[in-house]
């Protein structure tokens, strides 16, 4: 990935092996980059809690969620509640983060734009 594409434009590549992981040092440049995403498990997931008013509007970010995953390729561990959605991504084929967790997280910081 090339850092004159913001990560909400760019897609993801198929990564496998820890030769993918990202080391200590690009994931605290790429932090800054994501709206509230906290480090999780030692560095080895991102974490936010998105949070909704009723339940229709989880749903449809997950929804939206769901299908921004599957056309990426790149799937998150969720939990889904009635006021909010936990979404957890990490790369499991690397070990880590890679850079398809960073790009997916920052798409799903953009889909609140056109959640309900």
């Amino acid at each position: 990935m090339t850092d004159l594409i913001p990560l909400a434009q760019a897609h993801c590549l198929s990564r496998k092996g820890s030769e993918h992981r990202l080391p200590p040092a690009r994931i605290a440049e790429l932090m800054p980059q994501l709206d509230n995403w906290e480090l999780a498990e030692n560095g080895h997931a991102l974490l936010k809690t998105f949070r909704f008013n009723d339940y229709y509007r989880t749903m449809a970010f997950v929804n939206a969620l769901a299908w921004m995953a599957h056309r990426e390729d790149h799937h998150p561990d969720l939990g889904v509640h009635y006021d909010r959605a936990v979404v957890r991504y990490s790369t499991h084929d690397v070990g880590g983060l890679s850079e398809n967790d960073f790009i997916c997280a920052a798409r799903a910081d953009a889909l609140l734009e056109s959640t309900p």
